[in-house]
Order: C-alpha cells, then sequence, then structure tokens
C-alpha cells in the first residue's frame, strides 16, 4: 500500500482491516476514488496517532472512515451551483452509465439496485446509518458513536432511511421504464421510423427547443415526430439523468456540449421533450466531460 510500510506492525494491521474499510467507505460513498482517499486519510490519521491508546483498532478505524465519509458527502453537497438565466431552471446532469453489471457486483446483493438509485436523495447520516446496520451489521450503539448521536435517535435514523430505500423500489422501477420509452423514441428518431415514433408519443406531446435564436414550441404527435430530426445527433449521444428525469448530452468533436435533451414521460408516452441546443446556455450549466 502506498504510505504504509509492511514491516510495520501498525501497516500491516491497518492492511489487514483495508478489505473492509474500503467496503464500507464504497458503499457510503458510491465512489472508488472517494473511498479509497478516504482510507487513505484513515492511514495517514492512524500513522499520527498514539496506537496505545487505541483498544480497538479495526472500530478505532471504522469510526475514522466513516467519519471522513460523512465529510466527504457533506461537502460534495454544499459546492455552489453555476448561476443560470431566469427562464432555464437549475438543472443537475449525471451521465447514466445503465447500473454496470460490475458496479453492482461491487455494491454487493445486500445493497442491490434500490440503494443506488436512492443514494442521493439520502442524507449524509441516513446514508451512513443504513449501510453500517444494514449491510454491515454494525449495532446502534456503535453508529450512534460515529454520528454523535443516541442509539434509539440512530435507529429512528435507519428507519426511515430504510423506508427511502423502499420506497425507491418502485422508483426505479419507474425510471427504467421511462429510460426505455426514451431509448425507443431516439431509436425510432434516428431511424426515420414515423408510425414507431407516434406510437411513444402522447398525442399532445410538447417539444421546445431552446436554440441561439431564440425558443421554438412544437404541439402534437404528428408535428413533434416530423421534427424528430432534432434527436439525430442526441441518439449518438450519451444516456443522462437530468433533474432526475431521463436525457440525452452529446458533445462536438472538440469536447464542448452540442445538445442536452430532457423526456417526461408519463403512462408509457413521452408527453414533453426539452432540447437545448444553445452554446451559450449549454455553457451556463456545470454538464459532465465527454465520455
Amino acid at each position: 500500500m502506498s504510505g504504509t510500510h509492511p514491516a510495520d506492525p501498525i501497516a500491516e494491521a491497518f492492511e489487514a482491516h483495508r478489505e473492509r474499510l474500503t467496503a464500507v467507505a464504497y458503499r457510503v460513498l458510491g465512489s472508488h476514488a472517494d473511498a479509497e482517499d478516504a482510507v487513505q486519510e484513515a492511514w495517514l490519521r492512524l500513522s499520527r496517532q498514539d496506537t496505545d491508546a487505541i483498544d480497538n483498532l479495526g472500530g478505532w478505524l471504522t469510526t475514522v472512515v466513516c467519519r471522513i465519509s460523512l465529510d466527504f458527502l457533506r461537502s460534495s453537497r454544499t459546492r455552489p451551483t453555476v448561476p443560470l438565466d431566469n427562464w432555464l431552471p437549475e438543472l443537475t446532469v449525471t451521465l447514466d452509465y445503465g447500473l454496470a453489471p460490475e458496479e453492482l457486483v461491487a455494491l454487493g446483493d445486500s445493497v442491490g439496485l434500490a440503494l443506488l438509485t436512492v443514494l442521493d436523495s439520502l442524507r449524509p447520516d441516513e446514508r451512513l446509518a443504513f449501510v453500517l446496520h444494514d449491510v454491515f451489521a454494525v449495532p446502534h450503539g456503535e453508529i450512534g458513536t460515529i454520528l454523535g448521536r443516541s442509539a434509539d435517535a440512530t435507529k429512528m435514523l435507519t428507519s426511515r432511511a430504510r423506508r427511502k430505500v423502499q420506497d425507491a423500489r418502485q422508483s426505479a422501477s419507474d425510471r427504467q421504464r421511462h429510460r426505455e420509452v426514451v431509448g425507443a423514441f431516439l431509436a425510432a428518431a434516428r431511424d426515420g421510423q414515423f408510425e414507431r415514433l407516434l406510437e411513444v408519443l402522447h398525442p399532445e406531446v410538447k417539444l421546445t427547443v431552446h436554440t441561439p435564436n431564440g425558443q421554438f414550441v412544437t404541439l402534437g404527435a404528428t408535428e413533434v415526430a416530423t421534427r424528430a430530426r432534432v434527436a439525430g445527433s442526441a441518439a449518438r449521444g450519451h444516456a443522462a439523468t437530468v433533474n432526475g428525469r431521463p436525457g440525452v448530452i452529446s458533445w462536438n468533436e472538440d469536447g464542448t456540449p452540442l445538445s442536452l435533451l430532457t423526456f417526461t414521460v408519463a403512462d408509457d408516452r413521452i408527453t414533453e421533450i426539452t432540447a437545448l441546443i444553445d452554446p451559450a446556455k449549454l455553457a451556463l450549466i456545470d454538464l459532465p466531460d465527454p465520455v
């Protein structure tokens, strides 16, 4: 391990706990890189600590890693957002990697799809309590020590997080179905399948396109299907989630954003499409880098 000395008994003891510490941090943070950073920071803190005063090294390290993870979560939620024009809602855009199988395996069956989809909606303390108790079977009293709460308060916290995870099971199913509907629309737009477009569009669908020359609105399935070429480049873009809704982002060859499409789906039909193709407006949004 970088920064440790295998001949050092403290380093060896730390290595014995590394796998579990990394698993805890990853399930709390949802990021391999952040988990590794949290574990490395725990090692640095241990190296500055009087280890003779530590009665339970495993418990001490778990507490430290969890508190570091909490700091990571809280700081990520307080980053300033990019100010946008009054007409443009504040957008949160994240790439959708389709819940890659290797990510699901890494998280473990005990976490499952529900936690993946609800992860960002849980407060940091809820997330930590849920993962430690329901995934790693850590007693509420120990979790409370980490969080600075009583065992009863921690039990309530875990219960609240569990309800959110359970509620998210249905939401996850809905979101997956919405992505499938959008995928069918993009495939039909790409292949010029007019009848298929009409099948996935609501009869009163609304298409709003924001261009450098202004905003243009098209109403009705027939009109929107006719103009579906606006989705041509997006069909070769990358799936994204835009404020919780399915979307597609595409980039120019130089890496600058080309378009951002957002879809509203109800009853397996698209009821609204917003297409942003104005470079000046796209530049105002904190968009992911090209993939």
